[in-house]
């Protein structure tokens, strides 16, 4: 660098590399948090609807709670639902239209099925999911390609698709390996840039509250169920 000071241009060239080093650990993270290798190579329910995707992540935690106790938080996600378990403060920052995820099992929020359509905004955008697959306590596959702004899906050369699985695998009678993958193609190209230099690293932060919030309300739940001597994590229809 010309005219500039040898100390300046080493300071600048080692907070680059900062700064290289720190967004490539968010887009791995962003990619593989929590995640084993063995996860991620294994084949999941709903890969085919997405058979060719320019980015794929996988996330996932160990609950102490049987899978019976963390299916019911699953099924009752969404907007102006049960919400999707993030930090209070990422929903008040960044979805201010929402409501605070549900601390508690909705009974009403429980009953869903192949078809339905799981909003992830307000009904004028038409944002949201369609359940593709559903195995009770096992796995839920959902499906969107409206999650792109309304004006942008106006035009026939932009596009987003975009599986979302989550998978409940018991590891012993009391607890059970959380994880979820998404797979996503986009176009044109200048979208699918964009995802996956803001969008990855942005899914570290949020898989990582939605995989907390889901254990510490499932934990939470079969530790209050367990003291009344119930086994389940089903709604308690007397509550």
């Amino acid at each position: 660098m010309a005219g500039v000071p040898r100390s300046h241009a080493l300071r600048f060239s080692r907070l680059l590399c900062a700064l290289a080093g720190t967004y490539a650990l968010l887009a791995w993270l962003g990619r593989s948090y929590g995640s084993t290798a063995r996860e991620r190579a294994a084949a999941l329910p709903g890969d085919a609807i997405v058979p060719d995707p320019h980015v794929v992540t996988d996330h996932a935690i160990t609950i102490d709670a049987p899978a019976d106790a963390v299916w019911p938080w699953l099924v009752q996600m969404g907007w102006h639902r049960a919400g999707w378990y993030t930090a209070h403060w990422v929903d008040r920052l960044l979805f201010p239209a929402n409501r605070p995820s549900a601390d508690r099992i909705v009974p009403e929020l429980q009953a869903i099925d192949i078809g339905d359509f799981i909003p992830d905004g307000p009904p004028e955008t038409d944002c949201g999911f369609t359940v593709e697959h559903i195995d009770p306590v096992r796995s839920l596959v959902l499906h969107s390609t409206s999650h792109l702004p309304e004006a942008w899906r106006r035009r026939h050369d932009v596009s987003l698709d975009w599986s979302w699985t989550f998978v409940l695998a018991p590891i012993d009678d009391r607890r059970t390996r959380f994880a979820f993958r998404s797979r996503w193609r986009t176009s044109p190209w200048w979208v699918t840039v964009a995802g996956r230099l803001v969008i990855v690293p942005a899914d570290f932060v949020m898989s990582r509250d939605m995989l907390r919030g889901v254990k510490q309300r499932a934990e939470g739940a079969a530790v209050a169920v367990s003291g009344r001597g119930v086994t389940s994590g089903r709604p308690d229809p007397s509550s």
